[in-house]
């Protein structure tokens, strides 16, 4: 069977990453920080503590509460600094060897890095490396930037990460521990992903999102620059700019489903964000009906603006079932459709004989959305109308998604007409480009978001002979 079938055909992006310098409750800090990132990566989560000036570790496969117990996070107990990740593979196979973070010992120090993105040009990298000598131990593309740090480092520290940093092309942010207690963040000059700075008493913390901030407490200080380098010690806080040319090409599909509802980033609330893109498609697609409804869990916050702005009832006509994880044992091949039903069921009486509109935040590959409208058909809904809060994805993404092969993307081989006939709808509707910049709030948002799963317009140039399976280093 085809791994697709047994889980929801939703796309996913690399990581977590989070960091804390030279606090007493370091471990459990970054355990419920790593928590509050779960969403942006179920395979892998790791721990790395200064212990002695020398870097430990645990890590392992599955969610933070399958890999930490509380033995475990009495052995990682520090008063120094730590760093954490939560991984989806999108580089790399899905093993404990590529499980976050990764650490080295050299020259009597250790180092440890925790790594959210994706490197266009890390198949080069490791073989120039490998050429020099270099001995690889995962097929992560986080690797080959330690190699090239402590390939640097007789540059001395600062110059070390300058050097290495700019020999790197893609989407990356990086947290980096060093065996003296320092946390580094650092951020790609194009801003794809998202790395924020904050603090708590006294002591400073990097997260992917502001939610993990939340959860601690911690006060939100602000948001790497594109091409930034924080450096934090016990002298503070400093930052170092290497890149001569950055740009903000944030990766708007951290809007549309990526980040938390509750995070802020670039800015603007994400759950405000998402229901703003929902009255626009409201605006730009109405039709009639008796309610709208998403599916569970990621057209809700666009369903709730469409409700709002076309003055159509919101209810919830399918429910999720919160205790089936990503993956599970199917019971036989005759039954291809058992997870999909396994996690939504709908609510028969609310729906029989009714005119809905679905809300949903994407299509990918369509499998998933076919099966739940054929469900509803048969259930006895009068009409189904699909309304999706982004544009079609009809490019693949080579900075940190997972849908890297145009073949994936149903939008791309069918129209609009087409995909409505094979999803057994009455009428669907793409928000546009245009719509869906002009509701993030930002200020000539065209010059500042990648969107090029959209507009094949990417911002950062790739090798396009390497096919997903060989970018896998």
């Amino acid at each position: 069977m085809n791994p697709s079938d047994s889980i929801e055909a939703r796309p996913r992006e690399a990581c977590g990453i989070f960091g804390i310098h030279r606090h007493p409750e370091s471990a459990r800090l970054v355990y419920f920080g790593l928590y509050a990132l779960q969403h942006r990566g179920q395979e892998s989560a790791g721990i790395a503590v200064v212990h002695d000036e020398h870097i430990d570790f645990h890590k392992g496969m599955g969610l933070v509460h399958d890999v930490f117990d509380d033995t475990i996070l009495d052995r990682l107990a520090c008063e120094c600094s730590a760093i954490g990740h939560v991984r989806y593979s999108t580089t790399g196979g899905s093993v404990l060897a590529n499980a976050q973070p990764f650490v080295v010992n050299h020259r009597g120090r250790s180092y440890g890095v925790a790594h959210n993105g994706n490197l266009v040009n890390a198949h080069t990298l490791k073989q120039e490396l490998e050429e020099d000598g270099s001995i690889f131990q995962t097929t992560m593309d986080s690797e080959v930037f330690l190699h090239l740090f402590v390939k640097n480092l007789r540059h001395g520290f600062e110059q070390a990460l300058v050097n290495s940093v700019t020999r790197l092309q893609g989407a990356y942010c990086f947290v980096v521990l060093t065996s003296r207690g320092e946390v580094v963040g650092i951020k790609d000059p194009n801003g794809f992903r998202p790395l924020c700075l904050g603090r708590l008493h006294g002591r400073y913390v990097l997260a992917s999102e502001s939610c993990a901030l939340d959860l601690l407490e911690a006060e939100f200080v602000r948001e790497l620059e594109p091409g930034e380098i924080v450096i934090i010690d016990d002298t503070g806080v400093r930052s170092l700019f290497p890149h001569q040319h950055t740009s903000r090409t944030f990766c708007i599909f951290e809007y549309i489903y990526f980040a938390r509802p509750d995070s802020t980033i670039y800015g603007k609330n994400v759950y405000l964000t998402r229901k703003a893109h929902g009255r626009q498609l409201a605006k730009e697609a109405p039709v009639e009906a008796d309610l709208v409804m998403p599916f569970p869990d990621s057209g809700n916050y666009a369903a709730l603006g469409y409700a709002e702005q076309s003055g159509i009832p919101f209810d919830l006509g399918m429910i999720r079932n919160h205790y089936v994880g990503r993956t599970f044992i199917q019971p036989s091949q005759s039954m291809r459709d058992f997870g999909v039903r396994m996690k939504l069921n709908p609510v028969k009486e609310l729906l029989v004989g009714k005119d809905i509109i679905i809300i949903e935040d994407s299509i990918i590959r369509g499998t998933t959305a076919r099966t739940r409208v054929k469900a509803l058909r048969e259930l006895g809904v009068k009409r189904v109308h699909m309304r999706i809060s982004c544009p079609p994805h009809i490019h693949p993404c080579h900075y940190g998604i997972d849908f890297s092969t145009k073949g994936e993307l149903i939008a791309a081989s069918k129209t609009v007409s087409e995909l409505r006939d094979f999803l057994c709808l009455d009428s669907l509707h793409y928000l546009s480009l245009e719509g869906l910049l002009a509701s993030t709030g930002v200020a000539e948002p065209e010059n500042h978001f990648c969107k090029a799963c959209f507009d094949g317009c990417y911002p950062v140039l790739f090798d396009q002979s390497l096919t997903k399976e060989c970018m896998e280093i």
